[in-house]
């Protein structure tokens, strides 16, 4: 069975084992305070232009977006993000089980709209009775969306500007983010990303690394105080934090987190391709490592002989949207197997 699932199926790369297996019999100080993450850190800060960037590294994306909603939300509020976004529908509750509400609105193709933003928090404050409504203390997002888009450079000044207008902070889900970069939409760096959000976390996860994301807050330094004490109360700080550091300092050595992003892409766009050229739809035209077909069930059918991949739930239609995802290490083999049985549908 050939996996297109997810884009975490496989370990992570090889620099990062090698530097593992290297430095395994290192001593070092635990929970993150380790040489190895330091440099990590400043790698990151470097790449972000910001050196009054504050980077913590954590295990896991849910893990991320728990405790950056927690630190940040009064008791009494709550985190915007649209329908479907990851907090809304894939986190099991996550974010509520810290006490905090979800609140959602209508996304343009998986992306949260300026405009809509402000139209919210317009008629929240405008409503005599907001106080018993709950608030919007901070807005979430996801670059790439959950349907492989990504925001430009000035979709986000602009719910960056919205943001600073009510006084929340803007927080961006980059579990992919290294895809979202190597797409042909991408107009974004990473040190534009530190000026047009306000807290961002880098993806490694689904992007080279066995695990781990690099969380970095960008702007009010007030935002991150006493974060590590959260971080280890919702059991996101390894006591062997070294394990993170060596990851992400390999990551951000000589640009192999982009360079390794870039091939998921390249072979998603095959995928795309073939299914284009025998004349299916997309559900969406995604420009990263997310593709969506939709394939009538015999059609699935035959593929799911061979091949893993997620198909949306069965709503009586005679055709489904299915997903086909891509990762830094999708073998060109692979993809050409697939391609070969696409031909033959």
């Amino acid at each position: 069975m050939i996996r297109f699932e997810c884009d975490y199926a496989e370990g992570c790369h090889p620099k990062i084992l090698e530097a593992l297996q290297k430095t395994n019999f290192e001593q070092t100080c635990g929970y993150g305070l380790d040489p190895h993450s330091k440099k990590a850190e400043e790698l990151i800060k470097k790449a972000c232009e910001n050196e009054d960037a504050r980077v913590y590294l954590v295990s896991g994306g849910t893990q991320a977006n728990k405790v950056v909603i927690a630190q940040v939300l009064r008791p009494h509020q709550g985190v915007v993000s649209v329908e479907g976004g990851h907090i809304a529908h894939h986190e099991a509750g996550a974010i509520e089980s810290s006490g905090h509400k979800v609140v959602t609105l209508k996304p343009e193709n998986g992306k949260l709209k300026a405009e809509t933003l402000k139209a919210y928090l317009a008629d929240y404050w405008a409503d005599d009775t907001h106080e018993h409504i709950v608030q919007s203390g901070m807005v979430y997002i996801s670059s790439p969306t959950e349907l492989g888009t990504v925001y430009t450079k000035a979709e986000l000044s602009a719910l960056h500007n919205v943001c600073r207008e009510y006084n929340i902070p803007l927080y961006l889900d980059g579990a992919r983010l290294g895809y979202g970069f190597a797409s042909k939409d991408n107009d974004l760096t990473l040190a534009d990303l530190s000026r047009v959000t306000d807290i961002f976390y880098i993806g490694g996860t689904k992007v080279g690394a066995l695990f781990g994301e690099a969380i970095v807050f960008n702007g009010d330094k007030g935002l991150d105080q006493d974060f590590r004490s959260l971080i280890k109360q919702n059991g996101a700080m390894l006591a062997k934090g070294r394990i993170l550091g060596i990851q992400f300092e390999e990551l951000f050595k000589d640009n192999l987190y982009f360079d390794i992003s870039r091939k998921a892409v390249e072979q998603a766009e095959r995928i795309k391709k073939a299914f284009l050229s025998k004349g299916y739809k997309l559900w969406i035209d995604s420009p990263t490592n997310q593709q969506f077909p939709i394939l009538p069930k015999d059609a699935i059918n035959k593929l799911k002989e061979k091949f893993a991949f997620l198909i949306w739930p069965d709503t009586g239609e005679p055709k489904l949207i299915t997903r086909f995802c891509t990762s830094w290490a999708t073998k060109d083999e692979d993809v050409d197997k697939l391609i070969d049985e696409i031909n033959k549908l």
